[in-house]
């Protein structure tokens, strides 16, 4: 579908790399398709997607500052998720709420077309609808997560219909906490997205009924809206920089599907002890691996400190720890990766997916327990499980690794999620060309309601 629209988009994604980036995925789609996108996050989020965009895209995708006060705790380079210290996340929030007539100025200013904004930013819909500017939901997560989670709300008492997804017992206690703080930040002019008569309600699914379809099936069960499946949100593999050649080459010298990739995102820490043991069970496992470990800003940690005594050198001829930041799709896509270690953030696993690497399932919080379940019984990967206490442990790591690494159960693995890969993208352009045809729909509401007015 190729189509010159001259509609302007704003998209409005939580401050999160791992909402960002989806939503770069799709203003991209979009951008192809003849939208002209104005992308609107804070300026310190915009200068990571700088790095991400095409020169093809230099006009048709515009980025717009979204400014955030200066709080005492939170001066600019904390205006994101990325590597914010865990007890300043009630504060960021508190910011992002204070600068709601900001975002109004911003869509007064642009008068968009149409507002796509995160769920985590309802708020964004009322705003925009002040304007007759029609919002619709873009959601980061898989359908599987969304029905789980929508299944107590609608049907309380009874049980989840797909019993491979669930949560384990302190999975569920931790569930609660979080549940209960969301309850106590949420302001009564946040907004619900359901509020309203829910067969109006449009959201735009980062998945695909390939993949997903029975748990969009329940989802249209659940709550009558319209769920839009837009294809997983996949980065294309960009030239890496100069700092990431050496690694590249390192890795292009090893066998094919020899070695594991071990990463657990941009915001989430592994404490001292999990990182412990991951060390000694990659050790254990004579696996070569790439290992990018993160800690929060502001917290000058030494990496030989921070691993355990000696480790480095033992494994200075079949392993790297990078600390910071990798080339994630470019490392997922090389043929001498054959298994993922993660943290099971949807993007990771959809990314993981489509370049047809097993995943090494190690789940932390909020979705990722549930897409870990999902991709187990899909039959893509298989999970490093914790014990009552949630702690991992090395013998555990050192397991699953080799037998997803050295064993006939990688092979299996394989083969079977190339197999998904394959059918995702024979469908990808169908899926989005699909998307657009309802979004056009909506600007059309839009300008008449305008236009009457």
């Amino acid at each position: 579908m190729d189509t010159t629209t001259s509609l302007r988009v704003l998209m409005f994604p939580w401050l999160a790399h791992g909402h960002i980036s989806p939503y770069l995925t799709v203003s991209k789609k979009l951008a192809d398709r003849g939208f002209d996108i104005l992308l609107c996050s804070t300026p310190v989020n915009l200068n990571l997607i700088k790095k991400r965009i095409p020169k093809k895209y230099s006009v048709s995708i515009q980025l717009v500052e979204f400014y955030l006060p200066e709080l005492p705790d939170l001066p600019p380079e904390y205006h994101t998720t990325n590597g914010l210290p865990p007890h300043l996340n009630s504060t960021l929030k508190k910011a992002v709420k204070m600068s709601k007539p900001g975002f109004s100025k911003i869509l007064r200013d642009l008068k968009p077309d149409l507002v796509i904004h995160d769920v985590l930013q309802v708020w964004a819909k009322k705003i925009a609808n002040s304007y007759n500017i029609p919002a619709i939901t873009l959601v980061t997560f898989g359908g599987a997560v969304l029905s789980y989670f929508m299944h107590p709300m609608r049907k309380p008492g009874i049980e989840f219909p797909f019993p491979a997804i669930y949560l384990t017992k302190l999975e569920q206690k931790r569930m609660r906490e979080m549940m209960e703080q969301v309850g106590k930040d949420k302001d009564p002019d946040d907004g619900d997205p359901f509020a309203e008569d829910p067969t109006q309600v449009i959201l735009l699914m980062s998945t695909s009924l390939s993949i997903e379809s029975k748990y969009i099936d329940y989802l249209n069960e659940l709550t009558q809206a319209k769920y839009i499946p837009i294809g997983p949100p996949i980065q294309e593999p960009m030239n890496e920089d100069d700092g990431d050649i050496e690694l590249i080459d390192w890795l292009g010298k090893k066998e094919e599907h020899s070695t594991v990739f071990v990463s657990f995102g941009s915001e989430y820490f592994l404490t001292k002890e999990d990182m412990e043991e991951i060390a000694y069970g990659l050790e254990h496992s004579n696996v070569n691996f790439i290992w990018v470990v993160r800690f929060p800003k502001g917290e000058e940690v030494n990496l030989e400190e921070a691993l355990p005594a000696g480790f480095l050198e033992r494994v200075e001829n079949r392993g790297r720890v990078v600390n910071g930041w990798a080339p994630q799709p470019r490392i997922l896509s090389h043929p001498s990766t054959g298994g993922f270690v993660s943290h099971c953030g949807w993007n990771s696993v959809m990314e993981s997916i489509d370049f047809g690497v097993p995943i090494i399932a190690m789940p932390m919080h909020i979705d990722q327990p549930i897409n870990a379940r999902w991709m187990v019984e899909t039959g893509v990967a298989v999970e490093i499980v914790r014990d009552d206490e949630g702690k991992v442990h090395r013998e555990k790591v050192t397991q699953v690794i080799t037998s997803v690494i050295c064993e006939k159960t990688g092979g299996n693995l394989r083969k079977k999620v190339q197999e998904i890969s394959e059918k995702l993208k024979s469908i990808r352009e169908e899926e989005m060309d699909a998307a657009v045809e309802v979004l056009l729909q909506q600007c059309k509401k839009g300008k008449f309601i305008n236009s009457s007015s």
